[in-house]
């Protein structure tokens, strides 16, 4: 049941942007979405991935261990921030990313989630 509800969601989502609405699922809009996508291919990718799916330098972050529940914006904020302990994977520390402002992480995450989404993690 959960499944099929995301799915009307992510259905109904979708149909409001490419009619003309800006707001996805959580509130994002495209724009932020498409600005998240340029900002994490400059600024995670290399670690993480092109399209989040980790690399031999980074986790995967469209995995459920990122899920909203389990890692929230909040934690993603944090580790761009102040960087991370290795904690779910043997990658090593993540170090603190320089260079972004609250606003761009906020469309980082927007991007993450989107993907996440995609991938039925919600």
């Amino acid at each position: 049941m959960h499944r099929r509800r995301t799915t009307l969601l992510t259905v109904i989502a979708a149909s409001l942007v490419a009619c003309g609405g800006a707001a996805t699922l959580d509130g994002e809009t495209a724009a932020d979405v498409e600005r998240g996508e340029e900002l994490f291919q400059a600024n995670c990718a290399l670690c993480h991935g092109p399209q989040g799916q980790g690399t031999n330098n980074g986790p995967p972050l469209v995995h459920e261990v990122y899920e909203p529940g389990h890692h929230s914006d909040a934690s993603f904020h944090r580790a761009v921030e102040q960087g991370v302990a290795a904690h779910h994977w043997d990658f090593g520390d993540m170090p603190p990313i320089g260079g972004l402002d609250t606003a761009q992480v906020d469309d980082i995450v927007a991007w993450v989630r989107e993907r996440q989404r995609e991938a039925g993690i919600d």
